[in-house]
């Protein structure tokens, strides 16, 4: 089902033209880190092919950004050593490159662009990488092309920013079968023939040598040498490819078939597991979309006539598949429909004009606690169900999807103000959760607030319009004894991780 990449899915960042005397193209791997289902390496393998020149892989890992910690850390490296030992298996050069201080990989992409023919690179609408990429290309001196490969629906196919996932899903109902299986090659380096790079620019291997083999097992030794957060511990599960595709395997073999009932379930362990994978890019949405396609043996003959925006039926297949593509295309892009519009995506004047002013309404309403960063971070509440998913972020990396809604919420209710408990909020999952700092992402916290949804009543205090949740009728909802059993102290529960 591979296709030619589609026009709307490749960004031009400078007017300058391919060069076809330089030494090599050059992919700039920052976002979809695999070598597997990314629609950017295909277009530099297609290049490269074309001028028949070498393909080089740059992917590297700043020590600088914001909230770098060991667990974020080590979840890259170990994706850089799956890289590198596939693309030991194919024609291309791949260079993992760490930086020891910030600012010390400074000068290198411009080393080699300047000997590039072309530089390609990944189109991801959040975090600091739309800055970094506009900034890149002004001053870049070789032609700089950005591959969207985020998602089915590229984020060019439409200049509107969808209100609620009803309308997106309208719209995808309409739109999507025109692009749904154009799929990237899942192999694209495999049968290449293309010539070897058998050196770099003079002096850059002395610059910048590539990251040691200890270090790309995200050890703690060569961890605690880098200027990152040492107080945030690793993640309880691996990053890389081959983890994620154990977990997508695992998903489909014993999860997957329990999705639609079991995955609100906090102690059902019935969810896909995949957000993190996705986040950093080493596994692909279209390699997962296309997992479902087979598993449920289907065709485009299947897909419903009309589009209601029903979350059901519209696919022509079993309910748990069609419950979890919902969440994989739908919810999962219309977050990636808002940071690709929108620059204030994580700003409070994002939020729907109707959850600001009834929040601001109710702002002088008294607070029954009011909590600060520190008492949160330390999961210091009166409340037991929240603490336990507050230590389960903290101690995992991950905190299960039904109660971060619910963590969410009560941030909001123990807030001097919407706009401290927003802060709160980005700093906390940004932080501690592997799959932080992602559309997803910040998709689940403005819905906290009012993003995505509509004004409910009755009004309440500190509420509003805005909808309601409390940690009791979740208990009442949901089997939660077990899980506030598990992660209820954080003592307890890094004495099981870590001891």
């Amino acid at each position: 089902m591979a296709s030619e990449i589609s026009p709307l899915r490749i960004r031009v960042l400078n007017e300058l033209p391919v060069r076809r005397d330089g030494e090599f193209v050059l992919y700039w791997l920052i976002a979809n880190r695999r070598l597997e289902w990314n629609f950017s390496l295909q277009l530099a393998v297609d290049h490269a092919e074309r001028l028949g020149k070498p393909l080089l892989i740059l992917e590297a890992l700043r020590c600088g950004y914001q909230w770098a910690s060991d667990r974020l850390h080590r979840f890259v490296l170990q994706g850089m050593a799956d890289n590198r030992a596939a693309a030991l298996q194919t024609g291309a050069r791949y260079i993992a490159y760490v930086e020891p201080e910030p600012g010390s990989g400074a000068g290198m992409l411009d080393a080699l662009a300047k000997k590039a023919c072309v530089v390609v690179t990944d189109d991801f609408p959040c975090f600091f990488l739309p800055r970094m990429l506009n900034s890149v290309g002004r001053r870049l001196p070789a032609r700089l092309e950005a591959v969207d490969s985020n998602g089915l629906l590229p984020l060019r196919a439409t200049d509107r920013v969808f209100p609620t996932a009803y309308a997106f899903r309208q719209f995808l109902q309409k739109e999507l079968p025109g692009h749904m299986l154009d799929l990237p090659e899942p192999e694209p380096l495999a049968d290449v023939k293309l010539p070897q790079l058998n050196r770099l620019p003079r002096g850059f291997e002395k610059k910048w040598p590539a990251a040691s083999d200890e270090l790309l097992t995200g050890s703690t030794a060569a961890l605690s040498a880098l200027p990152i957060d040492h107080e945030v511990k690793l993640a309880v599960f691996d990053g890389g490819s081959q983890a994620a595709l154990e977990t997508l395997d695992g998903f489909m073999t014993s999860r997957l078939e329990r999705y639609a009932n079991d995955r609100n379930q906090p102690e059902n362990d019935a969810s896909s597991g995949l957000s993190p994978y996705l986040h950093f890019g080493h596994v692909s949405a279209h390699e997962v979309f296309a997992r479902i396609l087979q598993r449920e043996n289907w065709s485009e003959s299947r897909l419903a006539e009309t589009s209601r925006g029903a979350r059901e039926g519209w696919w022509g297949m079993s309910e748990e598949s069609e419950s979890f593509l919902d969440e994989l295309i739908t919810w999962r892009e219309l977050g990636f429909n808002m940071c690709s519009k929108r620059a204030d995506y994580d700003q409070y004047e994002s939020l729907p004009e109707w959850a600001r002013t009834t929040m601001e309404e109710h702002q002088s309403d008294p607070r029954p606690h009011i909590y600060s960063l520190q008492e949160l971070d330390a999961a210091e509440t009166h409340d037991e169900l929240w603490n336990a998913a507050q230590n389960q972020l903290v101690t995992e990396g991950r905190m299960h999807n039904y109660l971060r809604m619910l963590w969410g919420k009560k941030i909001y209710q123990w807030s001097a103000s919407p706009r401290d408990a927003l802060k709160v909020l980005i700093e906390l999952n940004n932080r501690y959760a592997v799959d932080g700092r992602n559309p997803n992402s910040y998709s689940g916290i403005f819905w906290c607030l009012g993003r995505y949804d509509r004004a409910w009543g009755p009004e309440r205090p500190i509420f509003g319009k805005i909808r309601y949740m409390t940690s009791e009728n979740t208990a009442r909802k949901l089997k939660v004894k077990g899980y506030i059993k598990q992660y209820g102290r954080r003592s307890h529960v890094q004495k099981n991780l870590w001891d």
